[in-house]
């Protein structure tokens, strides 16, 4: 796989994989956590959610800014891994729940968040800066497409097992301390202290908080503080998983270094072309061409990164989550941050499949250029959430769910709804993500590679932004009707997209 590229390929992705599987491990249950530990509406949580993500890719931009100026790339990379695994370490630290003082241990894990999207920013968008210098090498340049490819699979290498590892940590600690795993208990157990329940709701708590428990509740009041406590604990140590992880990601790429390119030195190494000097018209015309795909791919990342929202409150709320459930021998797998399994799964299955269709295209001289395969993309991703409204017909809306206390199995959803849309989903973020950073990289003048890396990821960042409308749209009309607004983002940017294919195709030129 690696043997027709540069060397440096490998440890780079290495270096990435540690890193996203950390990261991965907190985005698969974040949302979740901010509700179940702080006791906050899915509108509250997901404007943290929001923002935490949108800073995620928007300090890319200062990261980049960083790294083009002193043109230490590989030392920002470093200093933003470090940065990462302090933020983690802030949010692993266990605190009591419910908190005793909601503004002080919320803004801990607001500062905890702030210093990993930091960190992030210094990490991300440079190291793809970085992979993209690889192949200025003209040896490799015929290869930048399948080289961002492979970079790619291997993020989801990391993020494979990240939600498995997440919920298996805190389902062993919520067993090991005499309760079983409910989805709907968190939140009841808020309602229940804040004397906010319904009748209907409390009639399910009472049933709920005996289900679960080993040793039937003293008190309905004792059971709810202990749970929720209990619960919180293990997403606390969960996020400790993530240091761990960044820990692995800096020894693979200190020992790696000096494989990756450095722009810093004067000298050019034997083989590589020299810095392309451009002239003031090609430079503005590149950069109208990247800011054009920058402003469509914003509205497909609000759209895909529904992920950590509202698919994952629809997996919370609607689905039967027992049809998913894995027994090992110390603990039981179960919960809705599972589903975030299946897009890092698909995509380390799937990429090989589309390397290989395009490979095929390529030798019959028919593969279609990178717009184009964005474009398709987008439509893809439109059939995905066009599943999701057919399959959400006839479900209850959001307040009343929340009334009743949370759906029975017999009315849940199959889990084969969501996984079917992960997999939809995944086959459209590889027309769409690998290649348009291999489009920025291939299209950005040299001495803005690693700007230009962060204002792609500033993109991603204004799409996260868009995601609370998301769950507003969740909690206030039908279910189908929220899966059809995504729908009609969706269409909107592939049409956009195609009215703007042989412009782009010229400027990539």
């Amino acid at each position: 796989m690696f043997k027709q590229h540069p060397k440096g390929l490998l440890g780079a992705a290495l270096s990435n994989m540690g890193e996203r599987f950390g990261f991965y491990i907190m985005m698969a249950i974040l949302a979740l956590f901010l509700m179940s530990k702080f006791g906050l509406e899915k509108t509250q949580a997901t404007v943290i959610y929001s923002i935490f993500y949108a800073l995620i890719y928007l300090l890319a931009l200062v990261g980049g800014r960083i790294a083009d100026k002193t043109k230490k790339y590989k030392t920002t990379i470093l200093v933003g891994l470090i940065l990462m695994a302090i933020g983690y370490l802030l949010i692993a630290i266990p605190t009591p729940t419910p908190v005793p003082n909601m503004v002080l241990f919320l803004t801990m894990t607001c500062i905890g968040l702030f210093t990993i999207a930091f960190g992030n920013g210094l990490f991300k968008g440079n190291l793809q800066a970085v992979v993209g210098q690889m192949y200025d090498n003209p040896e490799y340049k015929d290869k930048r497409d399948t080289g961002f490819q492979i970079f790619y699979m291997f993020i989801n290498v990391g993020a494979l097992f990240a939600p498995l590892i997440a919920v298996a940590m805190r389902n062993w600690w919520v067993g090991r301390n005499g309760f079983a795993y409910n989805s709907d208990l968190p939140a009841l157990c808020h309602k229940y202290l804040a004397n906010t329940l319904t009748p209907e709701a409390t009639n399910r708590f009472t049933e709920l908080a005996n289900e679960v428990s080993t040793v039937a509740p003293v008190s309905l009041e004792a059971f709810a503080n202990n749970y929720l406590n209990i619960f919180n604990t293990g997403f606390h140590y969960a996020f400790g998983v993530s240091i761990i992880a960044m820990a692995i990601s800096i020894i693979v790429y200190i020992t790696n270094n000096k494989k990756f390119p450095d722009p810093a030195a004067k000298k050019v190494a034997a083989g590589h072309a020299e810095e392309v000097q451009m002239t003031v018209k090609e430079i503005k015309q590149r950069f109208y061409a990247l800011f054009a795909v920058f402003a469509v791919v914003i509205f497909f990342w609000f759209s895909f990164h529904q992920n950590g929202v509202t698919l994952t409150f629809f997996a919370n709320d609607y689905t039967n989550l027992s049809m998913l459930k894995l027994n090992l021998s110390f603990t039981t797998i179960e919960g809705a941050e599972l589903f975030q399994f299946f897009n890092p799964f698909f995509v380390v299955f799937l990429t090989p499949i589309i390397i290989a269709l395009f490979g095929w295209l390529k030798a019959r001289g028919i593969e279609p250029s990178t717009p184009k395969k964005i474009a398709i993309g987008m439509g893809i991703a439109t059939v995905a959430f066009v599943v999701m409204a057919l399959g959400s017909i006839g479900l209850p809306d959001a307040a009343t769910v929340k009334a009743q206390g949370g759906l029975s199995d017999a009315v849940r959803v199959t889990p084969f709804l969501l996984i079917g849309t992960y997999f939809i989903l995944t086959v459209a973020e590889l027309f769409i993500s690998p290649l348009g950073i291999s489009f920025v990289s291939k299209v950005a003048p040299p001495q803005y590679q690693g700007i230009m890396q962060g204002c792609w990821l500033g993109a991603t960042a204004l799409g996260n932004q868009l995601l609370i409308f998301g769950t507003i749209f969740y909690e206030n009309i039908p279910i189908w009707a929220t899966w059809c607004v995504f729908v009609t983002v969706c269409l909107i940017s592939m049409f956009t997209m195609l009215f703007m294919v042989k412009w782009l195709e010229r400027v990539a030129k």
